[in-house]
């Protein structure tokens, strides 16, 4: 982590004398984010912008920090929040969890990154055996009294106590049951009451304590409990999903209560300056009546329309648009926002920027352009690689017979196929047996998190758009429908009842459609996604919704195309290959692989060539080998006629050309104990025996292969001089480039560089065409990388293979251990993410970093590329751009994502150089 300039961010933890670890929310701001966390930060700048935010403060990160190091909490906190704690009693003109009046406050969880519902929080702190009474009094509502106390027990006890809260849940069931109710607002006050008691008694069985009936004690459990949900295995779980690092520690918000429980003039609710899932502009979110905020994202009763809320309370509702546009303006971007309305009295308790689908972000980020609220540059930065790959994947075919057996709220887009299942265990039991699931629940919770990553898509029949399961399949841009209210989701016998009376029972295919809310049995076929169509040049646009899209994705692109320094080249191996990563918008191929060239029908010729024992039978395997190569690069020439193209000369692992070992031994076996002929299997056997080798990866390939066979080289460069030969003489523009494989030290190099330079004079003499053939290397093995300032005395470009020089790096066979450690690696922390998959910049990177500088010594014109599949991978092409890479190459379908990073990484650039 960089270090924190700004000079209102606290010391280290190791370091706390003087120290300030709590603010009232009268003295941060929302560029305080770092130490009061975004919750904190965010209600802080708008108490500063005089909205009606209920009096709180925050306790830091530093606090955190202090404690999750030292498992005590720092010795200045408790004077800290004593002091606060009276200043905020004394503005309320209340005490906490005094008999009379009391005083409740909540304590809620906020990191400096939104994890929603990852954390603890727990509301109406205060409530007592004797304060119950004193708030009953205080609201003149006898029930709104005891369904507080109950839910701050229900709450505590879970969150703080660690019981479990299926417990609480079955016994306010069993209250609903006996009263012969279905929803938990047709409980009266002495019903509530009974339950009161059966909650603490569950608490007293279960956490072998009391429920504590000291205020101070309360809130204080309460701290340390959002302290310690910072580790929490779920929190933990989404910050390895979201990337987001383990050792910021989360801030903790002390607020005055705000009741939406008061009855029907009261309530909470959700709301969304632009529709999180479109980016369209107008009134969204959710309400819900008589309830407290965490009804509404728990989806445990479906909410009204946020619109509804202008016929229930229009004097709030209009207050509420005017703040909503306030704060749009003020944070220039789309805002999520909680709010609670007490009797008729408004108050915000968090905004923030929300999340949003991958479409609505480069719809919002095009309108705030038009709308004057940011620049080009930010709009670029609003968006990203990510977002724009789930732009890409298919969607259902409007057009196919298809059963629809529900419809829900479209919470989140996509095409999601799979079998339905029922509970988190088994999506991540059945996902990683290789099958495509559907999390199907009732509504979900925080501890379902590994079930919706390892979910295709997740559906549920209640909660709305506000929900855990909406917001945080949002967050992960994973398919999701919700409040599907007609399919009855029984997880206890697993199955799904859909209108009609029709069983979906576990394991059953379905399909759900994130972007209309539509469910549908069976598997729907998927047609490509209108964006992918735009980048093949198929649509173009227009009016309706999905050229929208279009247009604001073109947008964005061109503007990153303006920007970017880096150059975006294709990994393409064939024509066909080269056409479309060319109308995706490749500048060029930077690893044309010929191995591919010569499977199928070829590889017997190269596996002639390999087992030829004299130099008779080898020529006449490069004799056939060398017109069809010739067409190969004839045909690239032709689709990418004007731009380079790099051909990486022959880099096979030898056993891929070479006959089963233990096929051929059996076929010798059965040959001998037939006693029929085998001359030639037997002399192939005992080829491929002296050729047999325990790590192909690591053996006889690339260069090596090239130097020990003689002739095979020579032949391809032949084909490539012929071939662009043949190209300029038919008026095109070839541009080749021959790279040498796996060198790992000069001399391989200038011996393999002067053979094809006396090719190429060959060639130019037999065709009078003067060639410009250009020849360089691929640095893929950490020698190569430690001796790049020789190396380049040879290579006129450097092309960084990252997959093979990972595995050289890290001692790594990809193949291997991909399935054997890597998950337990991801899950302990050791990685953060996949090293094949993000570059290590500490390891592979600085190697990067190290032999681009070299190379540049010695030749200041050398040109720098990389080919690994890290080229289309967002974040490693920020750092290539940032060590000076000239371009980099990725697969046809990621060219535009690295297009769209390329150009981030520069307009990022600009932003440090003016700071």
């Amino acid at each position: 982590m960089s270090e924190n300039k700004d000079p209102h961010v606290a010391q280290p933890a190791a370091s706390v004398e003087g120290v300030k670890f709590v603010y009232d929310f009268t003295e941060g701001n929302k560029d305080l984010k770092d130490l009061l966390g975004g919750k904190g930060a965010n209600l802080a700048e708008m108490t500063n912008l005089g909205l009606p935010v209920p009096p709180g403060f925050t306790i830091t990160t530093e606090a955190c920090k202090v404690y999750l190091d030292s498992g005590e909490e720092p010795a200045a906190l408790r004077d800290e929040v004593s002091a606060h704690l009276v200043a905020l009693e004394e503005r309320m003109g209340k005490k906490l969890g005094q008999a009379d009046n009391p005083l409740l406050v909540s304590v809620r969880s906020g990191a400096k990154f939104s994890m929603p519902g990852m954390m603890d929080t727990v509301l109406n702190i205060g409530l007592s055996d004797k304060s119950v009474q004193g708030l009953a009094a205080q609201a003149g509502d006898d029930r709104f009294a005891w369904d507080s106390y109950r839910r701050l027990i229900q709450m505590f006890g879970k969150t703080v106590l660690g019981v479990d809260g299926e417990l609480f849940e079955e016994a306010l069931e069993a209250a609903k049951a006996a009263k012969k109710v279905t929803v938990d607002t047709e409980l009266e006050a002495a019903d509530l009451k009974k339950l009161v008691t059966k909650f603490k008694k569950i608490v007293k069985t279960e956490a072998g304590r009391d429920f504590p009936q000291d205020p101070r004690e309360q809130m204080d459990l309460a701290i340390k409990a959002v302290f310690d949900s910072w580790n929490g295995d779920r929190a933990k779980l989404y910050r390895r999903q979201e990337r987001i690092p383990h050792d910021l520690g989360t801030a903790v918000n002390v607020c005055s209560m705000v009741f939406g429980n008061l009855g029907p003039d009261s309530g909470t609710g959700v709301a969304f300056t632009r529709d999180p899932a479109s980016g369209h502009q107008g009134v969204y979110g959710d309400y819900l009546q008589n309830a407290q905020g965490e009804d509404v994202v728990a989806g445990i009763r479906n909410t009204v329309p946020l619109a509804e809320l202008e016929q229930i309370d229009k004097k709030s509702y209009d207050q509420l648009l005017g703040i909503m546009e306030t704060l749009e303006n003020h944070y220039k971007d789309l805002c999520d926002i909680e709010f609670t309305i007490e009797r008729g009295q408004l108050w915000m308790l968090q905004t923030r920027v929300g999340k949003r689908t991958a479409g609505a972000a480069f719809r919002i980020a095009t309108q705030l352009v038009d709308q004057g609220l940011i620049d080009e540059t930010e709009a670029l930065q609003r968006v990203n690689g990510a977002q724009l790959a789930q732009l890409m994947f298919p969607r259902f075919d409007e057009h196919a017979k298809t059963e629809q057996v529900g419809r829900g709220i479209a919470a989140s887009p996509g095409a999601a196929v799979g079998k339905a299942v029922f509970d988190s265990y088994t999506a991540v039991k059945w996902s990683r047996s290789g099958e495509k699931v559907i999390l199907v629940r009732r509504e979900t919770n925080p501890d379902d998190l590994d079930g919706m990553i390892a979910a295709e898509g997740i559906l549920t029949s209640r909660g709305g758009k506000t929900s855990h399961a909406a917001v945080v399949a949002r967050g992960m841009g994973k398919t999701c429908v919700c409040g599907a209210e007609e399919l009855e989701v029984d997880t206890k016998r697993r199955r799904m009842t859909v209108p009609g009376g029709h069983v979906v029972e576990e394991g059953d295919v379905i399909s759900i459609d994130g972007s209309t809310g539509k469910v549908y049995l069976g598997e729907v076929p998927v047609v490509p996604s209108p964006v992918v169509e735009y980048f093949e040049g198929r649509m173009h646009a227009g009016a309706d919704d999905a050229d929208e899209l279009v247009e604001a994705v073109h947008r964005i692109m061109a503007f990153a195309d303006r920007k970017r320094r880096l150059r975006v080249r294709a990994n393409a191996d064939n024509a066909e290959d080269a056409l479309r990563a060319r109308r995706f918008g490749a500048q060029g191929i930077g690893l044309c692989r010929t191995e591919h060239m010569f499977l199928g029908d070829r590889r017997e010729l190269v596996e002639r060539l390999i087992l030829a024992d004299t130099e008779a039978e080898r020529e006449e395997s490069l004799k056939e080998l060398l017109p069809l190569q010739k067409r190969d690069f004839v045909e690239l020439f032709e689709a990418m006629d004007g731009l380079p193209v790099t051909i990486r000369l022959l880099d096979p692992p030898l056993h891929e050309f070479l006959p089963d070992i233990t096929e051929l031994s059996v076929r010798v076996a059965l040959a001998e104990s037939r006693q029929e002929p085998h001359e030639n299997e037997l002399r192939l056997l005992q080829a491929v025996h002296r050729l047999h080798e325990q790590n192909p990866m690591l053996g006889l390939r690339g260069v090596r292969l090239g130097l020990v066979i003689p002739g095979l080289f020579t032949m391809q460069v032949r084909a490539i001089a012929e071939a662009a030969a043949e190209r300029r003489n038919a008026k095109g523009d070839p541009r080749a480039e021959i790279m040498i494989p796996l060198v790992g030290t000069v001399q391989e190099l200038e011996i393999v560089r002067e053979e094809a330079d006396q090719v190429v004079a060959e060639v130019e003499a037999a065709t009078g065409v003067t060639l410009k053939l250009s020849i360089g290397t691929m640095i893929e093995l950490p020698r190569a990388a430690l001796t790049a300032g020789q190396i380049a005395e040879a290579a006129e470009f450097f092309s960084f293979g990252t997959n093979d020089l990972t595995q050289t790096v890290w001692g790594f066979s990809r193949d291997d251990v991909e399935a054997s450690f890597f998950t337990a690696y991801l899950e302990r922390g050791i990685f953060g993410v996949s090293p094949f998959e993000t570059i290590d910049k500490d390891g592979v990177g600085s190697l990067v970093k190290a032999a681009a500088e070299a190379g540049r010594r010695t030749r200041p014109d050398l040109k720098l590329g990389v080919c690994g599949e890290h080229g289309g991978d967002p974040e490693s092409v920020h750092f290539f751009h940032e060590v000076g890479l000239d371009y980099v190459s990725c697969s046809p379908f990621r060219i535009p994502v690295a297009r769209l990073e390329a150009g981030r990484a520069a307009t990022q650039s600009e932003g440090s150089d003016h700071r």
